[in-house]
């Protein structure tokens, strides 16, 4: 049995910014990238986006598909700047944790 981490917010904010820093994307294809990296399911998806939205890190756009309107998310400076922030701290939490399980659990 995979041991499965739990994702928080923060993770979860960061991968959605870096996703939508390489190209902007629909909120179908975002569910799908999340889901099949973190477990995620699109209820949970859904309201991050919005909150982003709020926050100023993404932007919405419609773009018309086979009759139907898309909504696609970009990624803004502020979720650029943010996307920084989590990137640094995950590198410096990345590197505690890796002591700690790389080490025997022993903290030098």
């Amino acid at each position: 049995m995979a041991a499965t981490f739990q994702v928080g917010s923060a993770l979860l904010d960061a991968c959605i910014l870096a996703f939508l820093s390489q190209e902007d994307a629909y909120g179908y294809i975002l569910t799908q990238n999340a889901k099949e990296l973190l477990s995620v399911s699109e209820s949970t998806l859904y309201p991050v986006l919005r909150r982003l939205q709020k926050e100023e890190c993404l932007r919405a756009y419609d773009v018309q598909y086979a009759g139907r309107n898309r909504r696609y998310y970009q990624i803004t400076s502020t979720g650029k700047e943010r996307l920084d922030e989590y990137i640094r701290e995950w590198a410096e939490y990345k590197q505690k944790v890796d002591k700690i399980l790389f080490s025997g659990g022993r903290i030098e």
